[in-house]
Formats: structure tokens, C-alpha cells, sequence
């Protein structure tokens, strides 16, 4: 990859997923990106993952190795080019404030620092995955339990849609965009059962986001994952 920022592997992804309105997200699209929907829905995702083995232009940091993210985020893809699909973030969590500067200095992402911890539980024949993080005086989590084998994206599935974005894209504070490549292999997933979404929406997002966020979710997955590459930014509008 040219160009290459970071490397590492996500792991464990839970992913929440709900209909909003889209009037909600327009505002929210970075110049020189439209907004996907997904047969005709506007939708965004409530993401607990693992962040492991990192390495920031080919070093380690010790100490911000491994570490929790949650994260809220929406699809789009570029004006120019339907294929470039990606994602937008709303607003990502993590444990470590050097982090968060570091994300927010250099691509203009809502990262912000609060404490967590993620674990993994049996459940029966099958495993419960759950990430928390502490912020406003209270603890706000997320957890879902995975069924089955894990197992291919099938082809124009809810679950493909939210899985298959190969690119972030980050509005400046100039008004202008920033894109950057995501590489990793197709994830295989596990179908989700008992999703629960304990999180005050209104203190973590915006009041807009309370409404759609207290409801069930539309569809719900736990995604192996893979390691990944990501690429420098490049600007693109």
C-alpha cells in the first residue's frame, strides 16, 4: 500500500446496527461524499472492536499496543467514484488520550479518551462479546452473543453492507474532506443474538441520535476480523 500509516488487527467486531432518518446524517456528509442507504434506509452502526498489534508508521508505541475502541459511525462513498465506499465517524472512544489527540490533529476525527474494558463470556455453546467504556458518571456498554460458526458475507446482505467499506472519510475544519484507504480480507461473521445497547445517546452523541438509538437494532453481527492496513490521508475536496 502506498503511502502506508498504520498497521494492525481488529478483532471482535460487535456491530450494532439502526434506521435513522437521513435528514439526521446529511448534515454530517463530508464535501465530495454522498450518503449510502441501504435499500432505500439510512443507517448507522454502534461498533465495539479490539485494536491489537499496532504499529504507527512502522514503529511501536509500547504502552498503546492493544486497546478497546467504541465507536458510532455512517456509510458514504465518493462523489467521484460509487466504489470507494466508506465510512464517516460520528464520534470514536478509546482508553488512551495520546490517542485521541493524535487522530484528532492528524485526520480532524471526533476521537475522544474515556476509561474501558472489553471481555469475552461463555454463553451456553457460544460466546458473549461486550465492550464498556465510563463517561458522564455512568457506565455505558454494548454486548451481543455470537451463534454458530462464523461465516461468509453473503452477497448484497444488511450484513455485507455494514462490513464492506474499504474507506474513511473525514470532513476539516476548512470544510474540506480527507480519505483514507482501509485494506483487509472480506470479514467472516457470526449472526448475532441478544444485542443490547446500554448508552445514554443523548450525553454520548447529541439529543438527535436519542430516539433511534433506544430503539431495537435493525440487524446485529459480530465480525471475526482480520489485520488491516491503513493508508495516509490524501485530500479530496
Amino acid at each position: 500500500m502506498p503511502g502506508l500509516f498504520l498497521t494492525a488487527e481488529w478483532r471482535s467486531l460487535v456491530m450494532l446496527n439502526y434506521e435513522v432518518p437521513a435528514d439526521l446524517l446529511l448534515p454530517r456528509v463530508p464535501k465530495g461524499t454522498v450518503l449510502e442507504l441501504f435499500q432505500g434506509r439510512a443507517l448507522v452502526s454502534v461498533v465495539g472492536f479490539r485494536f491489537l498489534k499496532t504499529n504507527v508508521l512502522g514503529a511501536t508505541i509500547p504502552g498503546y499496543r492493544d486497546f478497546d475502541e467504541v465507536n458510532l459511525r455512517f456509510y458514504v462513498h465518493a462523489a467521484a467514484d460509487p466504489a470507494r465506499r466508506g465510512v464517516v465517524f460520528v464520534k470514536e472512544i478509546v482508553p488512551h488520550r495520546a490517542i485521541a489527540w493524535m487522530a484528532r490533529r492528524l485526520y480532524n476525527e471526533n476521537y475522544v479518551a474515556h476509561p474501558m474494558r472489553s471481555k469475552v463470556e461463555p454463553a451456553g455453546e457460544h460466546h458473549r462479546y461486550s465492550y464498556a467504556f465510563d463517561a458522564h458518571e455512568r457506565t455505558h456498554a454494548l454486548a451481543a452473543t455470537a451463534l454458530g460458526a462464523a461465516h461468509p458475507l453473503a452477497p448484497g446482505s444488511e450484513e455485507e453492507f455494514i462490513a464492506e467499506h474499504y474507506y474513511g472519510y473525514a470532513a476539516q475544519r476548512d470544510g474540506g474532506t480527507l480519505e483514507y484507504r482501509v485494506e483487509h480480507p472480506p470479514w467472516d461473521v457470526h449472526t448475532a443474538h441478544d444485542a443490547q445497547l446500554d448508552l445514554d445517546a443523548s450525553l454520548i452523541y447529541g439529543e438527535p441520535f436519542a430516539e433511534p438509538l433506544a430503539a431495537t437494532p435493525c440487524s446485529a453481527l459480530i465480525a471475526v476480523g482480520s489485520p488491516i492496513r491503513v493508508a495516509k490521508p490524501l485530500r479530496i475536496a
